[in-house]
């Protein structure tokens, strides 16, 4: 069933109440893994989600990853303690560019410290839009070693989203322990179909309904 790579994202600046509960309601309802929404909106979607098996996803250093560690470790304590189970972390993507891959790891391991107190997955998002295939290719690596859950590709949020191209580099380049989270621009069935037949492991996407009703129409069937 498809609805278990999926999580149902609204990350709009705009969204109102309304829109997180359709967004939660609609993830109960297809029996989705998780819902993706914004620090802001946690306590209102945990009251949404009481009673399911939905996880509570929220971001942090979103859309830009230009926080400094330390104030990216105290948005994630704060979202843990409102409830928040799974934590989307962007990554610095300018200390990337000045190849200051210490930093990376010390803003992941920080994170990751707080396992010591909560239960939770952490995707590092890693924004592969922003990357050239080396850099690509050492933060999977990167990211790999350094004991997160997930790399992540995209936010959604900048010039593209994720790409077959950019799974293929990174199942190449990753231990076999790391998770994938497809994400940014999934609108389609069909674009879905071919990420989760490229073998990743959850899909972020704000079409998520949609997809899960067309693959229902479809005949609800998964290659394997």
């Amino acid at each position: 069933m498809i609805a278990a790579w999926m999580d149902s994202t609204n990350l709009k600046t705009e969204a109102k109440r309304e829109d997180i509960r359709i967004l939660c309601e609609e993830a109960v309802y297809y029996g989705m893994t998780a819902v993706c929404i914004h620090p802001c909106r946690l306590a209102l979607a945990k009251e949404y989600l009481a009673g399911s098996r939905v996880k509570l996803c929220t971001v942090i250093g979103f859309p830009l990853g230009a926080e400094d560690s330390a104030t990216k470790v105290f948005s994630a304590r704060q979202a843990l303690g409102q409830g928040a189970s799974e934590l989307d972390m962007v990554i610095n993507i300018g200390a990337v560019k000045d190849g200051d891959f210490t930093l990376i790891k010390q803003e992941i391991r920080s994170l990751l410290e707080l396992k010591q107190d909560y239960d939770f997955l952490l995707k590092v998002i890693v924004e592969t839009a922003l990357l050239d295939r080396a850099e690509l290719e050492m933060l999977s690596q990167l990211v790999s070693e350094s004991g997160a859950d997930f790399i992540k590709t995209s936010t959604g949020f900048s010039t593209r989203g994720v790409s077959l191209e950019d799974i293929k580099v990174i199942k190449a380049h990753k231990s076999e322990s790391l998770k994938i989270k497809a994400s940014g621009g999934v609108r389609s069935l069909d674009f879905a179909l071919q990420l989760i037949d490229a073998g990743v492991d959850r899909i972020g996407s704000s079409n998520a309904a949609a997809l899960v009703q067309e693959y229902r129409q479809r005949g609800g069937l998964l290659k394997g």
